[in-house]
């Protein structure tokens, strides 16, 4: 079964609460939670007037396609109370498919692999601590590498409950 890489983020509400549901869900909709990485904590990115984040990065074993994916965790987004309103604004949850096993996939509503994860140190830190060798299958560059030559500077530091 493919692997699929995610990542969780919010920064609305009890941001620790949210994600281990978000878990909870993703376990019984997608499929086997693998690994997960340690909770981080990040200054938003992009609009940086609102709370800081909470993120994580989970490898899950499914049986979905990519798009079954993306429309399953849309839903788990709306059930745990995400409103889209603004272009990286605050969320209560976000859920994006970073890696789905090496596929590169670009239709109007998916990009597989993320096309902004060589640019987010918050995406890239906790993916190396679950994944370091993990190949980038457009870059053809390691997690690792991709952390390395990562040039945003936003301090990510380990979430302590």
């Amino acid at each position: 079964m493919p692997k699929v890489y995610l990542l969780l983020g919010g920064n609305l509400r009890d941001r620790f609460s949210t994600l281990q549901q978000a878990r909870e869900h993703i376990a019984v909709q997608v499929g086997i939670i693998l690994q997960s990485s340690k909770l981080y904590e990040t200054a938003a990115w992009g609009k940086t007037d609102q709370p800081a984040f909470l993120n994580q990065v989970i490898e899950v074993k499914t049986a979905l396609s990519p798009e079954q994916v993306l429309q399953t965790i849309n839903i788990i987004e709306h059930e745990l109370g995400r409103v889209r309103l603004e272009h990286w604004g605050s969320r209560v949850i976000d859920i994006d498919i970073l890696f789905y096993d090496s596929l590169i996939l670009h239709t109007q509503r998916l990009t597989i692999p993320h096309p902004q994860l060589q640019h987010r140190r918050f995406t890239l830190k906790p993916l190396v601590e679950i994944a370091p060798e993990l190949m980038h299958p457009v870059l053809s560059k390691s997690a690792t590498q991709l952390l390395e030559e990562c040039e945003d500077n936003l301090e990510v530091k380990e979430f302590i409950e």
